[in-house]
């Protein structure tokens, strides 16, 4: 278990909020659930306190915490993608029942705020060429889901 992790609050979503994160990446596991031993504000006696998961190789902790607690993107989760295909999966995905917002960002259905972006990004960002840079940061700052072909023909002046 890391050291630090992050710990995400729900008012009684924890299982079904961790179950569904872990489905989406790989080397990612429920690692324990633990159960409230007596009432509280997380919940009565023997219902779901908090849920340990690994997603994507780093633990995480979810908390039911009793009341609804919003996040905001100040805190946000980045998904670095290899490809279109897995940009295209994880957006619709984590984007169902959410909120689509710009720049490859979007809060899914539990409020939690993730960044989806193509792997590629930073070394498209960081050409010494600031023409070719400036365009693809044009590209990034028009998008609302990230498209690596769009981006890439941003970068090439086409």
């Amino acid at each position: 278990m890391s050291k630090i992790s992050p710990c995400l609050w729900f008012a009684g979503e924890a299982e079904e909020a961790a179950n569904f994160y872990v489905s989406l990446l790989p080397d990612s596991r429920i690692d324990h659930v633990q159960r409230n031993v007596a009432d509280g504000p997380g919940g009565k006696a023997g219902t779901v306190l908090m849920v340990r998961f690994t997603l994507a190789g780093e633990s995480y902790l979810a908390l039911n915490g009793g009341e609804k607690c919003d996040y905001n993107h100040a805190v946000s989760f980045h998904i670095d993608c290899a490809d279109q295909a897995e940009i295209d999966r994880l957006w619709a995905t984590l984007g169902e029942k959410g909120e689509l917002i710009h720049c490859g960002w979007l809060k899914d259905r539990y409020g939690v705020h993730w960044q989806i972006v193509p792997s590629i990004l930073p070394t498209l960002l960081a050409d010494p060429d600031q023409a070719k840079a400036q365009r693809v940061m044009a590209a990034v700052l028009g998008a609302i889901k990230f498209d690596i072909a769009a981006l890439q023909k941003a970068y090439k002046g086409v």
